[in-house]
């Protein structure tokens, strides 16, 4: 499965992946906001990826390809919820945005489901506004929900209909 944007490629996730997501998933800076503390070894970030790809189709979750490099992936480890992490080094040039509408656009022109649902840290501003401009709207809020590293986590949950996102297109 690949996905072409203007800038970016999103492909189904290969074994040979493994050591551009560990520089994006040992990264503190990228995982700040991540539901896992940074990764410490290739075992592990292998063990996240062997699970990303057997998930195969059915999971429409990608990796993210810039000019050929793996720099972070997005997409959707368990339909319906989103999930993405991009590499610091390419972070405020919009290609989350991309990245993630993309995925949105094959998830609902597949069919696959009619709303999609977002869980996010309430102090992670740059994500809130990136779901925003996708057209994700706030529907709840949780404490305590993720413990990572042993620190309690908030949620701020978000959602999206294929409604919402059809009109937005047509704007």
């Amino acid at each position: 499965m690949e996905l072409v944007t203007p800038r970016l490629t999103l492909r189904s996730a290969r074994p040979d992946d493994l050591e551009a997501m560990h520089a994006v998933l040992s990264d503190p800076r990228a995982t700040r906001w991540w539901s896992t503390p940074p990764h410490d070894s290739l075992d592990q970030t292998a063990a996240w990826l062997d699970s990303m790809i057997a998930n195969g189709p059915d999971q429409p979750d990608f990796v993210i390809e810039r000019d050929g490099q793996v720099i972070g992936k997005a997409g959707f480890w368990r339909l319906p919820d989103v999930g993405y992490i991009l590499h610091p080094d390419h972070w405020g040039q919009g290609l989350a945005g991309e990245a993630v509408g993309a995925a949105i656009d094959h998830v609902f022109i597949a069919g696959a489901v009619d709303e999609l649902t977002a869980d996010v840290d309430p102090d992670n501003a740059a994500s809130i506004r990136l779901l925003e401009r996708l057209g994700f709207v706030k529907t709840g809020f949780a404490e305590r929900t993720w413990n990572v590293g042993g620190e309690w986590k908030n949620s701020l949950y978000y959602g999206l209909s294929r409604a919402v996102w059809s009109a937005r297109l047509q704007t």
